[in-house]
């Protein structure tokens, strides 16, 4: 008699197990618990903007190296693009002038280089890539809708947070995670891919950090 094969966790799973704890630790940092309470301002929801137009700005420049990779061209979405709405925002939130309003911390600097350092390597995407836009789909929708409603946005500024071209995005969150879990990685790609996913929030937590002790 034969015993079971024991399968394999998908590498999707391990990645939200495996970040748990870092996922709760971003959200609890100070300057992610007041904007989403109601308690700084517009300013403050600009300048956490401005982040994430470098940060984009880097990720969706390695998505172009990933299309080229045999394993990885499934895992780049165009529905996914996010700087064109970024910048969008921050015309609305700054004006014309936005990109000499703006100003970038050290920190996102530091996040956005480590996304350059690293884009050559699928693992290393799969894990920047799962981090941002599973980020956005998911616990992004409640902070576009809690941006609205503290802030008076309804006239534009969250378009970051609006994918038009997802339809049902609990069924593109499963397709996604599929495409991961597809990526047909080796045990030591899989170990690359948790750890850098580890050092992502991490590299999130910094920015909060910088940008609470501006505004908090």
């Amino acid at each position: 008699m034969s015993l079971p094969v024991e399968e394999e966790t998908p590498l999707s799973a391990l990645l939200r197990e495996g970040t748990r704890a870092d996922h709760g630790a971003a959200n609890s940092e100070d300057f992610i618990e007041q904007l989403m309470s109601g308690a700084l301002n517009r300013a403050a929801y600009a300048d956490l903007s401005a982040q994430l137009l470098v940060v984009y700005e880097a990720l969706e420049e390695a998505s172009t190296a990933v299309r080229d990779d045999e394993r990885g061209a499934g895992l780049v979405f165009h529905e996914l693009t996010r700087v064109p709405a970024i910048e969008r925002d921050l015309a609305f939130l700054y004006g014309p002038s936005w990109r000499e309003e703006i100003r970038i911390l050290p920190s996102t600097r530091d996040y956005a280089d480590r996304v350059r350092e690293v884009s050559g390597s699928l693992p290393h995407y799969a894990a920047h890539s799962y981090t941002r836009y599973l980020g956005d789909l998911s616990g992004g929708q409640i902070v576009k809708r809690m941006m609205k409603q503290h802030y008076g946005l309804d006239e534009g500024g969250v378009d970051f947070y609006t994918f038009p071209d997802i339809p049902k995005i609990k069924v593109f969150k499963d397709a996604y995670r599929g495409q991961l879990d597809s990526l047909e990685l080796d045990e030591d790609e899989v170990a690359t891919t948790l750890a850098e996913a580890h050092h992502a929030f991490h590299l999130n937590r910094v920015v909060f950090a910088e940008l609470a002790a501006i505004h908090c």
